[in-house]
């Protein structure tokens, strides 16, 4: 009975409490003022303020970015346009949108963002990345928090005197939070600044990182023995205070994180990210900690800061972490705290000369007190005149943290909001002045910077040996490519390289190895019958511990052809950002090379087949890929960078390569191929777009990208288009590869003759390589086909070409394409085409290796000149598909390599394919963009039509020597 009382009385208590106390019949529509604070509700005023904070904030963060400014100043910006300042002059702004009422309740919520934010700051604390670099780091710190320190507590006296009411603020207070005011570093800031302006990877950007970390960790301290000084009564509570803080610290950092890193471990985050309860337990103790401080009087922020410093850096936990949490707090928490800022920044109160005296002066103390301070300490430890300046101009910046700290000092009472205001001004200026100041003193053509791999230059020879002269029509006279780049961006291009490194593979060696005798290794022991289960000193263990060591199976040094094994270099490009997880990353790119997945199984798939596989990642804006591409070539002494191209499938895999359409055109000898040119149009349709503005979604960003690295890079380059058609069920296991090269001449397709021949050195790769030349005159497609063939013996089926045609046995050599100016560097060209075709097509050509020889008895070649090369070409490719059938139903892989001939083709095929596209009914705009990224022989056979849809391209352009 009473517990019935006690729940009916409980229930009228529930009913009464005013948590929604407006009825369904009070709305807008009715009358009701939205923007009316009410208590019981507050959630209607606060999504309005937050859209307009949300909006406003981002669009001048939109904005600012065409001037290289951090996104931090438009939101600061943003605050004070928000505030009394501007907004606020207009009639009823702030009562109806900013009330007074109302700022409690975004005051929760900006401090429960402040507090994840220096979570966050914490997080990014590395102390690795200060012990890479000790007595620089340390030196430059420690210079940029003394001489500003004290500048800032000279200049507090005439402040104090004429700013600050001096009966309710100790002088010595208001020193010491001025000198931590002038003397710390804007750490976020500083990381974003050093991404737009790309330092991030060079030595002023390493060592700026460095010392800002020293400086953020020192500032926090003094700003937190600042506030227990001021929220004390007396000493002996100030010094309780710090005692009851360093203990805190003591217990987080030592007994709490070691049980941390114990559960993260056992629970399998460091390898795979956190778990929802790894979450849920750093939340919890990141609020703890913030409460804990909280009442222990210092501020809550402090524990936030301090949690973030237990969180493990290894494995790439760390920056998982802050990934799922970076967004939130950086596009929704600290806008509102930016305009709370703004809300108790008030300029129209700085109306006197005598105030805009003391700003500049601060301005020049700020700014003299952390240049000179840093740039001399860099000096002292023989940085260059430049990144001396540069380390200065970047450690001088404030931006957010400064505004924390200024926050902190007014909710404290030690400034008022003049003050405030004048140190807003100034932490905006020196922000302000961080971007173009450090782009003046250190432009980017004199940067140093710090890649991954050492940077060994190629060899002279390579340097300087051309593609033009050498007999084997390849780079630098070398017979084979044996460095190679890989440029990975996505996980699906994993594919594309790994079909690409099965290619490279070397053979078995041609002597067998011995097997292991274990009785020869162990000697008399086994021979004894010591190897019993009661033996003492010859057990098991022991007798196998004292085994030589092998040699393993796969050692290229002997079994490669060419005597050396290919060495791979795979580079992944990542995107950087200016989120928190973003520059992380590019600070601990030692952690993910090793955590990297796509990284890993390729090099993994390497070991596999014998290769090694050198794994390195770079960090850059999108814009900058290609530069990064190059520059690692350069360093890595590359020979042929190979970038992937997945292009989108259309429809189903059996449009392109049904079996029974192969055999039905086999049988017919029609070639039907309207459906099929459809279908592949539609894919590079979703790349290029429709023509008319309606890209369907697609983004030519990564085309873009491929022609920068064409254009800029001077080394060998290879454009893998992947086609999809590794996935395809009607392949036969152990068909082995078919590759079918046009050779029209150029640099571009001696590489790609060069190049073919080394892959047919695998046992399961052979070849059909047709040689088209332009005849003198103007012939009609009927009277060209006359093909002479010539090559090793042995030839399949599988690489006959239009066997009607083949009707002579000579080879064709000699000066071609006459109606073109034949100017010396034509000629020349001419003549490598000439030396480059005798030396491979030739069966009595001189010089070759036994290897060579070898690989040529798996390709046929052909000779043939044609009014139109690009249709003569795409007919030679279908049939070469035609042939590569079985009666099973299955077809050989087919890879067609072609050269770009977008510079020094000898032949130009601008017309034909004009005319080629415009009987096939494309689209006029599909064509051009495939045109300037794979070059027109591509792209004819590309566009075609037919079976050749069912091939994967790999487009070769010789590099710049």
């Amino acid at each position: 009975m009473i517990g019935e009382i006690l729940n009916s009385t409980l229930a009228a208590e529930f009913v009464r409490l005013p948590l929604y106390k407006r009825s369904i019949s009070e709305s807008v529509i009715t009358g009701m003022d939205p923007t009316k604070v009410d208590p019981s509700n507050p959630i209607t005023l606060f999504i309005i303020q937050l859209f307009i904070i949300i909006a406003f904030t981002q669009g001048l963060g939109w904005a600012f970015q065409y001037i290289n400014q951090p996104r931090v100043i438009a939101e600061v910006i943003g605050g004070i346009i928000l505030g009394p300042t501007v907004m606020g002059r207009i009639p009823h702004f702030t009562q109806h949108i900013f009330p007074p009422a109302s700022i409690p309740y975004l005051n929760l919520v900006a401090n429960v963002g402040l507090v994840l934010f220096l979570f966050v700051i914490g997080v990014e604390v590395d102390i690795n990345v200060m012990k890479k670099n000790g007595v620089a780091c340390a030196a430059i710190s420690v210079a940029g928090m003394i001489l500003p320190f004290g500048l800032g507590a000279a200049v507090a006296v005439p402040t104090y005197h004429n700013f600050v009411d001096t009966d309710n603020v100790s002088f010595g207070h208001f020193m010491l939070f001025i000198g931590v005011a002038m003397a710390i570093t804007a750490f976020p800031v500083l990381c974003r600044i050093l991404t737009s302006t790309k330092l991030l990877d060079t030595k002023v950007g390493v060592i700026v990182l460095a010392a800002g970390v020293g400086n953020d960790v020192v500032g926090w301290v003094l700003l937190a023995l600042t506030l227990a000084l001021v929220g004390s009564g007396t000493g002996a509570t100030a010094v309780y205070v710090l005692l009851a803080a360093v203990g805190w610290s003591i217990l987080l950092l030592w007994p709490i994180k070691k049980g941390f890193v114990w559960l993260v471990k056992r629970s399998g985050s460091l390898e795979h990210g956190p778990t929802p309860g790894i979450m849920t337990l750093t939340l919890m103790i990141i609020f703890t900690s913030a409460f804990m401080t909280g009442i222990i009087g210092v501020h809550p922020i402090f524990g936030g800061f301090l949690a973030g410093l237990i969180i493990p850096h290894n494995g790439g936990f760390a920056i998982a972490l802050v990934e799922k949490i970076d967004d939130l707090v950086s596009l929704l928490f600290l806008p509102i705290y930016f305009v709370l800022s703004g809300l108790a920044t008030n300029l129209g109160l700085l109306d006197t000369g005598k105030i805009w005296g003391y700003i500049i002066l601060l301005c020049v103390v700020a700014f003299l007190g952390k240049f000179v301070g840093c740039a001399g300490a860099a000096m002292a430890m023989r940085y260059p005149l430049r990144e001396s300046a540069a380390i200065g101009m970047l450690m001088s910046c404030k931006g957010l943290v400064e505004l924390i700290v200024l926050n902190v000092g007014l909710n404290a009472g030690i400034i008022d909001q003049k003050l405030f205001s004048m140190l807003v001004i100034v932490a905006i200026v020196l922000t302000f002045i961080t971007t173009p100041g450090t782009i003046a003193i250190y432009p980017e053509h004199l940067r140093e910077r710090l890649h991954g791999p050492s940077s060994h230059k190629k060899d002279q020879e390579h340097i300087t040996a051309g593609i033009n002269g050498s007999a084997e029509g390849g780079s630098g006279g070398r017979e084979n490519i044996n460095k190679f780049l890989f440029i990975l961006h996505k996980l699906e291009h994993l594919s594309a390289f790994m079909f690409l490194t099965q290619l490279l593979e070397a053979p078995a060696p041609s002597t067998p190895r011995k097997p292991f005798d274990a009785s020869e290794a162990v000697g008399h022991e086994m021979k004894k019958g010591d190897l019993t289960d009661g033996s003492t000193s010859s057990t098991p263990e022991n007798a196998l511990a004292r085994l030589p060591t092998t040699t393993s199976t796969n050692d290229h040094s002997s079994s490669h052809p060419a005597g050396v094994a290919p060495s791979i270099d795979a580079l992944k490009l990542m995107e950087l950002t200016g989120r928190t997880h973003s520059v992380m990353q590019s600070a601990e790119k030692d952690q993910l090379l090793v955590t990297d997945d796509a990284l890993q199984l390729f090099k993994q798939f390497g070991r596999l087949k014998g290769l090694e596989v050198k794994p390195h990642i770079s960090i850059v804006e999108q814009d900058s890929y290609h530069q990064a591409v190059s520059d690692y070539s350069h360093d890595l002494g590359s020979e042929l960078v190979i970038l992937p191209w997945t292009v989108p499938v259309s429809g189903t895999s059996t449009e392109l390569i049904d079996p029974s359409i192969i055999n039905k055109e086999k049988e017919t000898g029609g070639m039907s191929s309207s459906n099929s040119t459809s279908v592949i149009a539609s894919q590079f349709e979703t790349i290029f777009g429709n023509g008319v503005g309606d890209s369907s979604g697609a983004s030519p960003i990564y085309t873009h990208f491929i022609r920068k690295v064409f254009s800029e890079c001077s080394e060998d380059i290879a454009l893998f288009v992947d086609r999809g058609f590794g996935s395809s069920t009607t392949l036969q296991p152990g068909s082995g590869q078919h590759i079918f090269l046009p050779f029209f001449g150029g640099p571009d397709d001696r590489l790609s003759l060069r190049f073919v021949v080394q892959l047919c050195k695998n046992n399961n790769v052979t070849a059909t390589i047709v040689r088209i030349e332009k005849p003198d005159g103007s012939l009609e497609e009927d009277e060209e086909d006359a093909i002479s063939t010539n090559g090793g013996g042995g030839k399949s089926e599988s690489v006959q070409v239009h066997q009607a045609a083949l009707a002579s046995n000579q080879l064709t050599v000699g000066p071609t394409n006459s109606a073109y100016p034949e100017t010396q560097a034509r000629l020349a060209s001419d003549t490598a085409d000439n030396i480059a075709w005798t030396y491979y097509a030739s069966p009595s050509a001189t010089g070759r290796s036994s290897s060579i020889d070898n690989a040529l008895s798996r390709i046929s070649f052909f000779s043939t000149k044609s009014a139109t090369p690009l249709s003569f070409a795409f007919r030679c490719a279908t049939s070469t598909i035609q042939s590569s059938t079985n009666g099973g139903g299955y077809w050989r892989p087919m890879l067609i390599v072609t050269g770009r001939g977008r510079r020094s083709s000898p032949i130009n095929h601008s017309q034909e394919l004009n005319k080629i596209l415009a009987d096939k009914g494309l689209n006029p705009s599909i064509g051009a963009e495939l045109r300037k990224t794979v070059g027109d022989p591509a792209t004819s056979l590309i566009l075609g039509g037919g079976l050749p849809g069912t091939a994967s391209f790999l487009v070769m352009e010789a590099g710049k020597k």
